[in-house]
């Protein structure tokens, strides 16, 4: 990136970086919760059950009928081991598009590139090296040339994973001596399940806020222009909605409420409205004040995701939206647990 502007800019020629083969990681690939572990796992509690089961009761209908069923999630989803049970849903047609922000992939790179993830912080924190993996660069690559090619970030990343002719034009561009040539675990990424699949897979970027932009490798136009793509994605399958369909959103505090928020706007600004048999969830470890909607001076009015997604979007068309509270290491599998006769 070039700055022809009056102010200081930080110069990315300085940085160091290190070979990821060195890093120290909490997450492997073989630590990951597949369909099987995820079954014969002990069921949550009864009230969390319940909670879920009239969620889990709308995907069912929802895919029944041909509607569509979104799921948009924090990185901690993918970070926490759950991407192949996501991957199993998209398998099976059980969601008809995944969302998530840039820092799930990066965590699903890293699994399918080394079968690890989740850089252990305080260790290197002090250093100057947290996030200062080399091999980031082959992310910032892939993404420019999907820019360049009129892909999107999902598709870009997911080439990259899978595609021999899509890494053969990226990676020798960024290899060093060393780095990885060739993905090691690639049956393990979401990234990769939605190309084979045909499922969507968008990622909704913001700039400064993941350890890719770091890197003098980082190319800001390529990172926004991608993921612009992929929110018209979005927002195109939102339209889908106007017949029915369920939206879920899993521990995504801001990103997931917005771009959902947004994309109905524009959906029912063309005259795809959602219809009232929309049900929206949302899946949060903090506690519901749904009291508090509609006044400005609490606190948990600010909360968009209760605010958006389980109240404001579902009432706006007459549809449903319900929250359920509870660590996503228990409501996931659960949820999944409940949808494996779709």
């Amino acid at each position: 990136m070039t700055y022809q502007g009056r102010y200081p800019i930080f110069d990315t020629s300085l940085l160091q970086t290190y070979p990821v083969a060195g890093r120290k990681n909490k997450v492997h690939w073989d630590e990951l919760v597949t369909p099987a572990t995820a079954t014969a796992a002990g069921k949550a509690s009864p009230d969390i059950a319940a909670m879920i089961a009239p969620v889990a009761a709308a995907i069912i209908h929802a895919r029944k009928q041909g509607w569509p069923v979104i799921l948009f999630s924090g990185a901690h989803l993918l970070k926490n081991g759950f991407g192949p049970l996501i991957a199993d849903w998209m398998e099976r047609g059980i969601i008809t598009l995944y969302a998530v922000n840039t820092a799930g992939t990066i965590h699903d790179f890293e699994l399918a590139l080394i079968g690890e993830t989740s850089e252990y912080v305080p260790n290197v924190l002090g250093r100057g090296e947290f996030g200062m993996a080399y091999e980031f660069a082959y992310i910032n690559e892939a993404i420019k040339h999907g820019y360049a090619n009129g892909l999107g970030y999902g598709e870009s990343l997911g080439m990259m994973i899978t595609d021999g002719e899509f890494q053969r034009a990226v990676l020798p561009r960024v290899m060093r001596a060393g780095s990885p040539d060739r993905f090691a675990h690639p049956e393990v990424s979401v990234l990769a399940a939605a190309l084979r699949t045909g499922i969507p897979l968008t990622v909704h970027a913001i700039i400064g806020g993941d350890v890719i932009d770091q890197h003098p490798s980082f190319d800001g136009a390529a990172k926004g222009g991608t993921s612009a793509r992929d929110f018209h994605i979005f927002a195109q399958h939102a339209r889908g909605l106007c017949e029915g369909g369920v939206f879920i959103n899993m521990g995504s505090a801001v990103i997931g409420p917005e771009v959902f928020l947004k994309s109905i706007s524009m959906a029912s600004n063309v005259g795809d409205a959602p219809s009232a048999n929309l049900v929206t969830a949302d899946f949060d470890i903090r506690p519901q004040f749904p009291e508090a909607m509609t006044n400005e001076r609490h606190f948990a009015y600010y909360y968009r995701d209760q605010k958006s997604v389980v109240t404001r979007i579902p009432q706006a068309f007459g549809g449903q939206g319900y929250y359920v509270q509870g660590d996503q290491l228990i409501t996931l599998p659960e949820l999944y647990r409940q949808t494996t006769h779709v």
